[in-house]
């Protein structure tokens, strides 16, 4: 009996497989790593041999962007160096032609200020002599009247009149 209770206790452990599953688990296990490692390893293979050089060639590409990127800037820049140089350039010629063409206008105003007060003082001197004559005139024909009233006879010679005006004037221009 006690053998059979073993036997019947050794068949009742649930722990304890059979000899039978062990073998069909074997058999299905091997079977199952086969077709795994001939269908669906190469296949994972190919797709972590793929991803990597994905992964690689990504870094590369991103390494040569970089270095394209740099290269970029660096002429970029240089070029923002040219533009910042020519438009220094260029305010400097500006500035030296606006200043050219200030001095030219000064120099002509001045130019200008001056023939304008030549021609001024030309024809106020005009002028003068035109007013220093008619005065003249004025003054020996006024003074020869007053003469002949004075001295009783005619003083119509005009040699005499024109030297008793002078005479006049001149004792005038002392008596200032």
């Amino acid at each position: 009996m006690r053998s059979i209770e073993l036997a019947a206790a050794e068949e009742l452990n649930p722990l304890i497989p059979h000899t039978a599953e062990i073998i069909v688990g074997f058999i299905a296990f091997s079977l199952l790593y086969m077709v795994l490692r001939r269908a669906v390893v190469p296949r994972f293979e190919k797709a972590f041999a793929e991803r990597t050089d994905a992964i690689q060639g990504g870094m590369e590409r991103a390494e040569k962007a970089q270095i394209e990127a740099e290269a970029a800037l660096k002429q970029y820049k240089a070029q923002l160096q040219d533009a910042r140089g020519e438009a220094a350039s260029i305010r400097e010629e500006a500035r030296v032609q606006g200043a050219a063409i200030i001095e030219e206008m000064r120099v002509k105003a001045q130019e200008e200020a001056t023939r304008i007060a030549a021609s001024a003082q030309a024809a106020i001197e005009s002028e003068r002599q035109a007013a220093l004559t008619s005065l003249r005139n004025e003054v020996g024909t006024l003074a020869t009247q007053l003469a002949s009233k004075i001295v009783g006879e005619a003083l119509d010679d005009q040699v005499r009149q024109s030297r008793i005006v002078d005479r006049f004037l001149e004792d005038l221009e002392k008596s200032k």
